[in-house]
């Protein structure tokens, strides 16, 4: 590890030591990502419960369960609260006593969201999937798939940091990004495929949403661990793809960043 990442370390510990203390929190966003996820899978598995084989999608019941039970637990994986963080500390000025510190902010804030990746992974997602896999019956995918979605799962976190920190950022814009946060959850949700698989969508829209970098943080993933790839060249290009929009966003996160920088106005003393 170089001197330049150990800087960030402190900020990764210090926000799991932070988590910590409050670990009822996570009994009620287990509690909230298994209702969640019962309404959907259950909705959905009364619709393929009647269909020979496999249904609309080329799903079977076994298979859209994993899919929607996945894709919320892939959601809360997402949630690591840097969109809030850092409109909050915009909107307070503290972002201002985190720009005298001889570190990047983004890539601070980075760092110090690692814990509640991990944390809500190990405290809420796992969890979850047991239950829900002594419920009802999943798919079991193959280890080079389970293996296609580890990879695919990491460069999905990537992205949802960098898409959370841009909606973070619109707080050097307006005072409330109250709204710009619910749009931007309503967004993801949809073109990422949470809701609806994209495979069920109608052609033109199921275009868009390949073609748009949210497809990455929840199909993309779940493709893989479907085994629903054309070959090796179809899971690389997947996974191609995710790392492409991961590296756009990032380079669009650094120039937005340098530019809000101009903006930043603080008052009080």
């Amino acid at each position: 590890m170089t001197a330049r990442l150990r800087r960030y370390v402190p900020f990764a510990t210090s926000g799991l030591q932070s988590l910590l203390q409050y670990r009822s929190m996570f009994a009620m966003t287990a509690m909230t990502a298994a209702a969640g996820a019962a309404v959907t899978v259950f909705l959905w598995r009364a619709v393929y419960e009647g269909t020979p084989g496999r249904g609309p999608g080329g799903f079977t019941v076994a298979e859209i369960t994993t899919y929607l039970l996945v894709a919320q637990i892939l959601q809360v994986l997402h949630s690591n609260r840097v969109d809030d963080e850092v409109a909050a500390e915009v909107y307070r000025g503290d972002v201002a006593v985190m720009l005298v510190r001889p570190v990047s902010y983004p890539v601070m804030r980075f760092f110090a969201c690692l814990p509640v990746v991990g944390a809500n992974a190990v405290l809420v997602g796992l969890p979850v999937l047991g239950l829900f896999a002594l419920i009802v019956p999943l798919s079991a995918p193959r280890p080079a798939d389970l293996l296609l979605f580890a990879l695919s799962t990491a460069l999905s976190v990537l992205l949802a940091f960098c898409v959370n920190l841009l909606t973070g950022m619109t707080g050097f814009l307006t005072t409330n990004t109250w709204g710009v946060r619910m749009v931007k959850q309503s967004v993801v949700a949809f073109f990422a495929g949470q809701l609806v698989p994209i495979a069920l969508m109608p052609g033109p829209l199921a275009a868009l949403a390949t073609a748009l970098p949210f497809r990455g943080m929840v199909d993309g993933p779940l493709t893989l661990l479907l085994g629903r790839y054309d070959g090796w060249a179809g899971a690389a290009g997947l996974l191609a793809q995710q790392l492409a929009w991961v590296a756009g966003l990032s380079l669009l996160c650094a120039a937005l960043w340098r530019a809000a920088l101009g903006r930043l106005e603080v008052l009080g003393g």
